[in-house]
């Protein structure tokens, strides 16, 4: 078997891992397993890669390898589950980052045809702009600079001459791509673009924000692997590219946001701001609750990010196998973006062992909420906000909530009367059905807890 023929293959297997991995993390019951065959398919690519040109040798890939595992290891242990929509949203900035640079590498290669010229302003391009936004969408979710939008008075046109700068650049840099100049102005333009492209976002959209930077790691990726002629890199980078997209639009949808206008949304922004609502507030002492949970026979969890910040969901898990005990039916409902990242709320709970079919989408909850007994909100706000469906004027109209409103009795688990992270306020708080009980929400459990041992 010859050396190309037994590179070629090796790719195919990474491509077939790849594949089977991202099938198998649409389950959560499959997701573990299938993260962790993807990186075996990622772990031959970059072998055989190396290898293949001979870049390094042996020695130096396990030292890459031993070094980098460490780095994992220590990132897997010591990052706060609160902290994870941050670190993707680093990752997504890491893979851009690299292929600015694999694309800057290949623009030395002899050779270089129009075409790989191309894909060399395209890795570099999309590859600048994801990392700086990703920097930019860390900084919002980690709270290092406000998360509200940032708009100033002629921004569209302001933009609109840096997307004019960047196509005129990338003419001049393919026309001649040895000239330093435009590829260091190009760099330049593809960092501002970036941060321009994500400072207009609210921190409620960042859900959206990191699956279309994630879409757009993977597309610099596709583009880096055209300019150095690697396939591997191509399938994997497309793969990434498209599940993305798949991933923004299905967010979308869930916030009744077009891909459009996420995709332009630094061309103007969405107002957050509404009449503040009123009413009178029902507080309920964690003993009541008990009482009203003890004689409900369903119970419906709705978890959101302030669980994440709390690191309640140990003890919610906890609640919820005594009030089976107590004969008590328990389901969690999910909405596509509660939290900061897609999926945050399934992590969480699969981190304490709730069973993968107590998790229940939104769509198919929704019907069965008028026969829940008690629906308990924790942490979340705007995914469960009835001025959604009903007021015209908010900025979340349109957007699909979960309904947990028409549960018999709704218990809001909440530090303060503050808005979401939309910062829009809620009515679900002073509806007649409403109870909220104050403080953390692991303490608050936790009493719930131990008044039902």
């Amino acid at each position: 078997m010859t050396n190309e023929l037994l590179i070629n293959l090796s790719y195919v297997a990474a491509a077939v891992l790849f594949i089977f991995g991202l099938k198998m993390l649409g389950s959560p019951a499959t997701a573990r397993n299938g993260n962790l065959i993807s990186a075996v398919g990622m772990l031959i690519a970059i072998v055989v890669t190396l290898l293949d040109h001979s870049i390094v040798d042996f020695r130096w890939i396990v030292v890459g390898l031993v070094v980098g595992g460490m780095i994992g290891a220590f990132a897997a242990r010591l990052v706060a589950m609160t902290a994870m929509p941050e670190m993707v949203a680093l990752f997504n900035g890491f893979g851009g980052i690299a292929s600015l640079f694999v694309g800057w590498a290949a623009l030395h290669s002899a050779g270089n045809t129009t075409f790989t010229i191309t894909t060399i302003f395209l890795s570099i391009l999309i590859g600048g702009l994801t990392f700086t936004g990703s920097l930019i969408a860390w900084g919002k979710l980690n709270e290092v600079i406000p998360g509200r939008p940032y708009i100033f008075a002629g921004q569209r046109i302001v933009n609109s001459l840096l997307l004019l700068a960047i196509i005129a650049t990338g003419v001049m840099f393919c026309l001649e791509p040895s000239n330093a100049n435009y590829l260091y102005l190009l760099i330049g333009l593809a960092f501002l673009f970036g941060v321009m492209a994500v400072i207009p976002i609210g921190g409620a959209d960042m859900p959206v924000v990191i699956s279309l930077l994630n879409s757009y790691s993977g597309l610099a990726a596709c583009a880096a692997g055209f300019a150095i002629n690697n396939n591997i890199l191509i399938v994997a980078g497309s793969l990434v590219g498209a599940t993305g997209i798949i991933l923004t639009n299905i967010m979308c949808k869930a916030m009744n946001r077009s891909l459009a206008n996420v995709l332009f949304s630094g061309f103007g922004a969405v107002k957050t701001t509404l009449a503040q609502v009123e009413g009178e507030v029902k507080p309920i002492t964690t003993e009541d609750a008990y009482y009203i949970l003890e004689a409900a026979s369903n119970v419906v969890v709705v978890p959101g990010y302030g669980m994440a910040v709390a690191q309640a969901q140990h003890v919610v898990k906890e609640l919820q196998e005594l009030l089976e005990k107590n004969s008590a039916e328990v389901s969690y409902a999910i909405h596509p973006v509660a939290g900061r990242m897609p999926g945050h709320m399934n992590v969480l709970l699969a981190e304490a062992d709730v069973p993968y079919d107590l998790l229940i989408e939104m769509d198919d909850i929704n019907p069965r909420m008028e026969l829940m007994d008690v629906a308990i909100v924790i942490g979340a706000n705007d995914v469960v906000n009835p001025a959604a469906r009903e007021m015209e004027d908010s900025p979340i109209y349109g957007m699909p909530i979960i309904n947990v409103d028409y549960a018999k009795t709704v218990f809001v688990l909440k530090r303060s009367m503050a808005a979401g992270f939309a910062g829009v306020d809620n009515p679900l708080f002073f509806r007649e059905n409403t109870r909220m009980l104050f403080g953390d929400a692991k303490e608050s459990i936790g009493q719930l807890v131990r008044e039902f041992s």
